[in-house]
C-alpha cells in the first residue's frame, strides 16, 4: 500500500488520530466542568458530520458558512467541509444580520452551520434573500422548540444522519480525506473590510503547511505546548494557533468561556503559548495598572521600582549588554516580591511564548510585559499570506519592529515604500473579484498596502497603511496609528482616532474606556449615569489631558496632538463604526463626527 502523503488539514487529522488516538485534543468548559476530547474522538466527530453533510447534499466545492463563538463544533464543521473536499466559511458572531447576509450570499454557502438561537435568527431573518442555502444547523437548539422550518436541524442530527451513511458506506469518509489535495481551495477568510465590503481571500492546504512549517522553524514551539483559543475563528491568527498547529504537531486547544472573560481563563487555563492582538495586552496591562492604585503605598512603591528596574535591564539586554550580578539579583527580588504575582494575576504564569499581530501595537506595552517576565515576540502578517511573514524571534528583538521575514518568505520594499511579498503562503486570490486580485497580486509580488522600513539590522518596522498615512497642510507624513497605539496605552483610552489630512495640527478623537474610566470617577465620588454623562464631567476631560500631553512629551512638534474631544458613545459595530475585528473604519468615522471634527479646526 503506498504511503499517504500528508499534505491537506484532514489528512493530518488522520494521522493525529492514528499516532495518539487517547491523547487531548480539545478542552471545553461545560456547567463549570473542563470537558476532554480525544483525537480519536475528534476524528469521530468530524467524520460523522462531513458524512451527515454529504448524505443531505453536500458536493465537492460547496461552501459552509459557520457562525459561532469558538468551540469544539467550529472545528468539527470547518474539518468536515474540507474532509469532503467542500470549503469552510468563518462569519463573525458579532456581525448584524445585513453582515451575515453579505457573506453567505457572497461565498454562495449552501450550508449554514450556526451556535444558537441568536445566530440562527440572523440567517432566517435574510434567508428570502439566500437562496443557495439549503439547511441551517444549530449547535443549541435551546429556545427553539417552535421553530418549524424544515431546513433547520440539530448539529447533533446531522452527526446521527452521518453515523447511519457510515454503516452503508463504511470506506466513503477515507476515501474522500485522501482524495484531499494540497492546492485545493481549504477555505475563505474574509477581510475585517475596513474600506469597504469584506473580500473572501482563498487559502489552500498549501498556504495552510508553508505556514506551519516556518512558524515552528522560528518559534520553537512543540507537541507538548497547549494554547487558549479565544480570538475569533473567522480570523486568520487564531486559526494558526487553534487549527494549524495543533494539527500539525498535536498540541491541546482549551476554549475560553468567550473574549470576555479571557483573564479569568487565562488564569485557570495557564496556556504555555498565547496570542495576543494588541487590544488583549493593552487591556492586561490595564488591568494590571488599575489594580495597582488600589493598593496602598508601599506596594505601590515596589511595583514602580520593580517596572523601572526591569525596564531598564530589558533595554540593557536588547542593546546587547549584558546585566551585572545586582542587576539580576535585584531582578530576582522583583521577582519575588512582584512580577511572580503579576504574572499570575494575568494568568500567564506558565507561558513559554507570547506574541502579538494583527495590528501595531505600542513599544510601552511591550517594554511594560518584558519588564514583569513577560517577554512578548511581535508579528506581521496578514490574511493574504495566510498568518505571519515576518516574526521576532528570542534572542533578535527590536521593539518597535515586526522583526525579520519567516523562511519561505520574500520582500522587497517598493520606491513609494510599499512593503512586497511573495512566497508559498501567498493565497490564491479573492473569491469572485478578480479586479481586486489583479490590484494585490501583481508580477507573482502580493502588494500588502502597508508601508515599510528596514532598519540597518534588517528588522522591519511598519509604518502604516498607504491609505492612513496623513499629510500635513507643512507637508509632513504622519502615521495616525504609532500616536493612537501611544494614546490607548493609557489605562483610562479605550480608542483614539487621529485627525489632521491637510490642516495645520493633529488633533484626536478620543473614547474613554468606561470600566477604568469610571473606577476612577467613583473613586473621587463623582456621580454619573451612563459613558455619555461620564465622558461630559470636565474631571475626566482634565484626567484625559494629562494623559494626551504625556503622550505628547514623547512625539516631535508634527507628531503632537494639539487639541481633542471626547466622544459621547462607544464606537459599535452594529453602527459600521468598527469592524468585527474592532478596527476602526476611518471614512464612516470622518462622515458620522463631521460637526465635531469642523469644530476642532473651525
Amino acid at each position: 500500500m503506498a504511503v499517504l502523503t500528508v499534505d491537506t488539514l484532514p489528512k493530518l487529522l488522520l494521522l493525529r488520530a492514528s499516532e495518539k488516538p487517547s491523547g487531548v485534543a480539545l478542552r471545553e468548559k461545560e456547567f463549570g466542568v473542563w470537558q476532554r476530547e480525544t483525537w480519536e474522538g475528534y476524528l469521530g466527530h468530524v467524520r460523522r458530520f462531513c458524512l451527515g453533510l454529504v448524505a443531505l447534499g453536500l458536493s465537492r466545492g460547496d461552501k459552509i458558512a459557520i457562525l459561532s463563538e469558538n468551540c469544539r463544533e467550529w472545528l468539527y464543521a470547518e474539518l468536515a467541509a474540507m474532509s469532503a473536499s467542500a470549503v469552510g466559511v468563518g462569519v463573525y458572531p458579532t456581525s448584524p444580520a445585513a453582515e451575515v447576509k453579505y457573506v453567505v450570499a457572497h461565498s454562495e454557502s449552501v450550508f449554514a452551520v450556526v451556535q444558537d438561537q441568536e445566530q440562527a435568527d440572523k440567517i432566517l431573518e435574510v434567508i428570502a434573500e439566500l437562496p443557495l442555502l439549503k439547511k441551517i444547523v444549530v449547535m443549541d437548539r435551546k429556545g427553539m422548540r417552535a421553530y418549524t422550518d424544515p431546513r433547520i436541524l440539530s448539529f447533533g442530527e446531522v452527526e446521527a444522519i452521518g453515523a447511519e451513511h457510515e454503516g452503508n458506506h463504511p470506506r466513503l469518509f477515507r476515501e474522500m480525506a485522501e482524495a484531499t489535495r494540497s492546492n485545493e481551495l481549504a477555505f475563505l477568510i474574509y477581510t475585517s473590510g475596513t474600506t469597504g465590503f469584506p473580500k473572501g481571500a482563498m487559502i489552500s492546504h498549501r498556504n495552510i503547511l508553508a505556514q506551519v512549517e516556518s512558524v515552528v522553524d522560528v518559534t520553537g514551539i512543540r507537541a507538548s505546548d497547549s494554547v487558549v483559543s479565544y480570538l475569533p475563528l473567522c480570523h486568520v491568527a487564531e486559526q494558526i494557533f487553534s487549527v494549524f498547529l495543533p494539527l500539525s504537531l498535536g498540541m491541546t486547544v482549551n476554549f475560553a468561556e468567550s473574549v470576555r472573560t479571557i483573564q479569568e481563563d487565562l488564569r485557570e487555563i495557564a496556556p504555555t503559548v498565547f496570542l495576543g492582538v494588541p487590544r488583549i495586552w493593552e487591556k492586561l496591562q490595564s488591568s494590571i495598572l488599575v489594580k495597582i492604585q488600589e493598593t496602598g503605598r508601599l506596594r505601590r512603591t515596589l511595583f514602580e521600582r520593580a517596572i523601572a528596574a526591569g525596564a531598564e535591564a530589558v533595554r540593557k539586554e536588547l542593546s546587547g549588554g549584558r546585566p551585572g550580578p545586582l542587576d539580576r539579583l535585584g531582578r530576582h527580588v522583583h521577582h519575588l516580591l512582584i512580577c511572580r504575582a503579576l504574572q499570575n494575576f494575568v494568568g500567564l504564569r506558565r507561558a513559554r511564548r507570547c506574541f502579538t499581530a494583527a495590528a501595531a501595537i505600542s513599544p510601552e506595552v511591550l517594554l511594560f510585559f518584558r519588564a514583569i517576565g513577560i517577554p512578548i515576540l511581535e508579528g506581521y502578517g496578514m490574511t493574504e499570506c495566510t498568518g505571519f511573514s515576518f516574526l521576532q524571534s528570542g534572542g533578535d528583538v527590536r521593539l518597535g519592529t515586526v522583526g525579520r521575514p519567516i523562511p519561505g518568505v520574500e520582500y522587497r520594499i517598493a520606491e513609494d515604500g510599499e512593503l512586497l511579498k511573495r512566497g508559498d503562503g501567498v493565497f490564491l486570490g479573492y473569491y469572485r473579484d478578480p479586479n481586486a486580485t489583479a490590484e494585490t497580486l501583481r508580477d507573482g509580488w502580493l502588494h500588502t498596502g502597508d508601508v515599510a522600513e528596514e532598519d540597518p539590522d534588517g528588522h522591519l518596522r511598519i509604518v502604516d497603511r498607504k491609505k492612513a498615512i496623513i499629510v500635513t497642510a507643512g507637508g509632513k507624513n504622519v502615521s495616525p496609528s504609532l500616536i493612537e497605539n501611544a494614546l490607548k496605552v493609557s489605562p483610562y483610552i479605550k480608542e483614539a482616532v487621529v485627525l489632521g489630512e491637510g490642516e495645520r495640527f493633529l488633533s484626536a478623537l478620543i473614547q474613554i474606556d468606561l470600566e477604568n474610566t469610571g473606577q476612577w470617577a467613583t473613586s473621587r465620588r463623582l456621580s454619573y449615569t451612563n459613558f455619555r454623562n461620564l465622558a461630559s464631567l470636565p474631571e475626566v476631560r482634565d484626567l484625559i489631558a494629562k494623559e494626551v500631553d504625556r503622550v505628547n512629551g514623547g512625539l516631535s512638534s508634527a507628531e503632537s496632538v494639539r487639541k481633542f474631544r471626547l466622544l459621547e458613545k462607544e464606537l459599535d459595530h452594529d453602527d459600521n463604526e468598527v469592524t468585527a475585528t474592532m478596527k476602526v473604519r476611518r471614512k464612516t468615522i470622518y462622515d458620522k463626527f463631521a460637526p465635531l471634527i469642523r469644530e476642532i479646526y473651525g
